[in-house]
C-alpha cells in the first residue's frame, strides 16, 4: 500500500493542482488509483456534462478515503 500517495491526490483535488496530479497518476503504483485520478482528469479537461465532472470527482474522492482507511488499518496492525 501507498498511503503518500492518498494524501498527495486528496491535496492535490483540494488545491486544484491538476498538474502535479497527473504527475502522480503516472507515478502511482496503485493502478486503481491511477485509473480514477484519469478518469477525472479526463472528465475536468473534456466536460460533457457536470453530472460526469460530479462523479468521477466523488468517485475519486470515495476511493482515497477508502485507499488511506484501509492502509492506515494496516499499518496499526503490524
Amino acid at each position: 500500500m501507498y498511503p503518500d500517495d492518498y494524501e498527495k491526490a486528496l491535496h492535490y483535488m483540494i488545491w486544484g493542482q491538476w498538474d502535479d496530479l497527473l504527475v502522480l497518476m503516472v507515478r502511482t503504483r496503485d493502478n486503481i488509483l491511477a485509473k480514477k485520478i484519469e478518469c477525472f482528469l479526463h472528465a475536468f479537461h473534456y466536460p460533457n456534462h457536470e453530472a460526469s465532472l460530479y462523479v468521477s470527482h466523488e468517485n475519486l474522492l470515495h476511493y482515497i478515503d477508502h485507499a488511506h482507511a484501509t492502509t492506515m488499518q494496516a499499518e496499526y496492525y503490524v
